[in-house]
């Protein structure tokens, strides 16, 4: 046996000299991971054709490894964002509107004396913490962050670097990003590095004039970040004059989101414009850095049957891909070092109508692929490629659409079931990837999966 044993490694050692066996693959110092929110296969397509016609591609679908991925939550057939980002930050199914914890049920805020909802009611004993990813990278030496152009504290983002029982605890969230203040999170150590979003109205006071949806406590947590060594940022041009080798807070907007792309103001940066700052305030570390890079707004147009501003923002969260994409490549040649990661949390219910000819704008009214004229339904209605399945547009009798309306930037597509909401579908989601640890995203894979592949590529 043991003279066995030495011939095979002999023979091992003989073929890896002669190039026949591979190294182990080196650990992935960086991570970037992409998430559009709502970004289901449907709407990947639409913004295909809608940027690129029918024989382009987006440029995340020319990454190297394509999967398919289950999105099913621990209590939900159709997930939420909260339960879905906790998924893939944890490795752990969570119950819908529960914030990275396990087996949480949950308990919605109560409301204050103003009005807003600021009184948490996680209570003690209602699950256990489940650690993130962003923390682990965190307590590896790396640098963290997170972007996105939703509010900084809603689902997605609090999915990396909170803990809740309730999504719409935002105050609290927002609370547990501030080093040393009540509510921190100390899973984070000495902080999140880099954070971009929107909601200022979470950071700072109540005040009834100026701030009607601000903090019940009174405290101003973006100055609380300063004193701690954060450099604040308000806007585009803040963001840009940031200096390096400081922690960074930007919150452009005052309440809510972010603009949707098509509408954004001159003073909020772009997702491609945060996400190369956050890389550019990540990367230095020799340790490498995890990034968290949402395009949230794809969401919001899709629950308003609003198509032209939910491809307008794939294409915009696209371009952010590519942006990371290229940065990376000229810091970490060949991406040896760095995975990338692009995916969606759920699906939805638009889809593709009638038999439109080859280059018929998606969001035009379906013309035949045979004359070019308006295809019309039983009663003789025209109507748009693009529909949902439920939301809030069925008239009790169809009147048809022209051309002119169904390309307005305001018009809503037509609907199946009438709800006052659009909601989330439940069908299968793709997931991107490419660098070092890609290999491993192939197949059909439950949403859980993408942590531990991540975890795996990156030694933690």
């Amino acid at each position: 046996m043991t003279t066995r044993i030495r011939v095979s490694a002999l023979l091992l050692g003989a073929l890896c000299a002669a190039g026949a066996c591979q190294a182990a693959a080196p650990a992935a110092r960086n991570i970037i991971f992409f998430l559009g929110d709502g970004m289901g296969p449907t709407t990947i397509t639409a913004a295909r054709i809608h940027k690129y016609k029918e024989e382009g591609l987006l440029n995340f679908e020319r990454m190297e490894r394509v999967a398919r991925v289950k999105t099913y939550s621990n209590d939900a057939m159709i997930t939420d964002s909260a339960a879905s980002m906790a998924a893939y930050m944890t490795g752990i199914k969570n119950n819908s509107e529960v914030v990275s914890m396990r087996d949480a049920k949950p308990v919605a805020p109560a409301k204050d004396a103003n009005g807003n909802a600021t009184i948490d009611r996680c209570l003690p004993g209602n699950g256990s913490i489940a650690p993130t990813f962003l923390e682990l990278a965190k307590a590896s030496g790396r640098s963290v962050g997170a972007v996105t152009t939703t509010e900084m504290a809603h689902a997605t983002p609090a999915a990396t670097f909170a803990h809740s029982c309730h999504r719409a605890a935002l105050y609290s969230i927002a609370a547990q990003i501030v080093p040393g203040g009540a509510g921190y999170n100390l899973a984070l150590s000495d902080g999140v590095d880099v954070l971009m979003g929107g909601g200022r109205n979470f950071f700072t006071p109540f005040d009834k004039a100026r701030n009607p949806k601000g903090r019940a406590d009174g405290r101003d947590l973006l100055a609380e970040m300063a004193v701690r060594g954060y450099t604040v940022a308000a806007d585009r041009r803040q963001m840009l004059g940031a200096p390096p080798g400081r922690k960074f807070i930007g919150i452009y907007s005052d309440v809510g989101h972010l603009d949707y792309e098509q509408a954004r103001r001159a003073g909020q940066p772009s997702l491609s414009e945060m996400t190369a700052k956050a890389i550019a305030l990540l990367a230095p570390n020799p340790k490498g850095f995890f990034l968290m890079v949402e395009g949230g707004r794809i969401d919001h147009a899709l629950h308003d049957t609003n198509a032209v501003n939910a491809l307008g923002d794939t294409i915009a969260f696209d371009d952010a891909v590519q942006t990371a994409i290229d940065q990376m490549r000229l810091r970490d040649p060949g991406l040896k070092n760095t995975l990338i990661v692009v995916t969606a949390d759920h699906d939805h219910t638009m889809a593709f109508n009638g038999y439109p000819k080859r280059g018929n704008p998606v969001l035009d009214v379906v013309r035949t692929y045979s004359s070019g004229a308006p295809a019309t339904d039983a009663d003789g209605k025209a109507y748009t490629t693009l529909v949902f399945a439920n939301g809030p547009k069925r008239p009790p009798l169809r009147l048809g659409v022209t051309s002119a309306e169904a390309l307005a930037p305001d018009y809503h597509q037509e609907t199946g079931i009438n709800l006052g909401s659009e909601t989330h579908g439940g069908g299968d989601v793709k997931v991107f990837a490419s660098g070092a640890g890609s290999a491993g995203f192939k197949g059909t894979m439950e949403n859980t999966k993408l942590f531990h592949l991540m975890k795996a590529a990156a030694g933690l």
